[in-house]
């Protein structure tokens, strides 16, 4: 047990809305965190990004998880000087864990936040990790690094926490301030000071975990099992395209019986469910386990792109001219991270195509930076080309008239429909239909 009590309780019974929480990272996680808990806690929003930090100033948020309105009554102060949060009792840790060129856990971003934080750290502070880790990131490599850096020690100068991030970008519905929020401390104090705080920021309740590497462990399976599940699909769809079936017909049909799971086919991409599989893999393999389902299941969802393009190229006459609608990682988000329709655009170029880009939701000067697309701004007008290939299923492209399709083909050629958005809509008999 710690020999000191956290900096949170010193004052107060428990926690209140004197206690001041910094919030480190202010993208998809972050922010919504740090908007939710302003209504209880004094909030300090921190990001090394100048332009993110001058935008949310100004009541702007371009990941759109909070609207205008909602961003400036927040009162969140928004900072890109870590010495700001030197009064924090408690900081959350909310910045990207991704993959490397091997597919090997990147813990630099969050190695980083750790060392701007501890020199700042207060005496009895808490440091919180939401950023998805492996089992025993959280006490071996960020607790060391804020030892280092701050020259107290962890579970006594100051105290180490994890609750799991559960953004799901473009979700409306279960938001940070509605779902159940898992909080574990390294000791049982520090587990009900932010079971108390959290507990402010969502109606959905919070869940005490064991200790850290479960809450850390639980984190990684959230997103394996459904990239598995996934895999799963899309295998299944593979075998039924060779059958001449379309899969969403046949788990429509499916879907009939009571304890069918709901998954549907397609690109496996964000940074979640097409990351944190690695990380538990990773950690696997330290300890002497070859991950073969995880790992399985990861390399036939990168593969789909590949299998999306070449099954489209299949249905050609010879090269042509093809418009791609869509391109960030999921419907009606302008999230790019590690979207996977660049795989499908890649490889219909390889092939010999001339491949078009739109989306009205990615930022035009980010696809060309990090994918080296450049997006056309607007369908209007748009005509001649042999294939449209819908690859993600935002609202724009769902309202789209057949006319207005139809027209942008020429009355003749191929619309490949990946997400089956238009299953049932009526075209041209000259128009050729391919979907999953």
């Amino acid at each position: 047990m710690a020999n000191s009590t956290p900096a949170a309780l010193k004052e107060h019974d428990k926690v209140s809305g004197k206690t001041k929480i910094s919030i480190v990272g202010l993208g998809y996680v972050g922010l919504p965190l740090a908007v939710a808990l302003a209504r209880s806690f004094d909030v300090i929003g921190f990001d090394v990004n100048e332009g993110r930090v001058k935008e949310l100033r100004h009541g702007h948020d371009r990941t759109m998880e909070i609207d205008t309105p909602a961003l400036r009554a927040s009162s969140v102060r928004f900072t890109t000087d870590i010495n700001d949060t030197r009064d924090a009792d408690i900081h959350i840790v909310t910045v990207p864990t991704p993959v490397d060129e091997e597919d090997k856990p990147d813990l630099e971003p969050l190695k980083g936040a750790c060392k701007a934080v501890g020199p700042v750290l207060k005496k009895g502070a808490i440091v919180v990790v939401e950023s998805t880790v492996y089992p025993g990131v959280t006490e071996d490599v960020c607790g060391p690094i804020l030892e280092e850096t701050s020259g107290m020690t962890s579970g006594e100068g100051f105290y180490l926490g994890y609750s799991p991030e559960r953004i799901n970008p473009g979700d409306k519905v279960h938001t940070v301030d509605k779902i159940i929020k898992v909080v574990s401390g390294q000791t049982e104090q520090v587990t009900d000071i932010l079971a108390d705080v959290y507990g402010k920021a969502t109606t959905g309740g919070t869940y005490r975990a064991r200790n850290i590497k479960t809450a850390e462990a639980a984190k990684v399976i959230e997103n394996a099992q459904r990239d598995i599940n996934i895999a799963f699909v899309n295998e299944a769809t593979m075998i039924f395209q060779k059958l001449g079936i379309s899969a969403y017909d046949v788990l429509e049909t499916a879907g009939t019986k009571w304890n069918f799971l709901n998954f549907t086919p397609g690109l496996v991409g964000g940074h979640c469910i097409g990351v944190d599989p690695f990380y538990l893999a990773h950690r696997a393999n330290e300890v002497g386990h070859f991950a073969d389902l995880i790992l399985t299941g990861r390399r036939i969802n990168e593969n789909m792109g590949k299998f999306i393009a070449d099954s489209v190229h299949e249905n050609l006459n010879g090269k042509s001219k093809i418009l791609v609608l869509g391109v960030t990682f999921k419907e009606n988000v302008p999230d790019l991270r590690n979207t996977k329709v660049v795989d499908i655009i890649s490889v219909l170029r390889d092939h010999g195509h001339e491949v078009d880009v739109h989306d009205p939701l990615a930022d035009k000067q980010e696809a060309q930076q990090f994918l080296g697309i450049d997006l056309i701004e607007s369908l209007s007008d748009l005509n001649g080309y042999d294939s449209i290939v819908c690859a993600v299923a935002h609202s724009v492209y769902r309202d789209l008239s057949p006319a207005a399709l139809e027209e942008m083909i020429g009355g003749e050629g191929l619309l490949a429909d990946v997400k089956g958005i238009w299953r049932n809509t009526e075209f041209s008999p000259k128009i050729k239909r391919w979907q999953l």
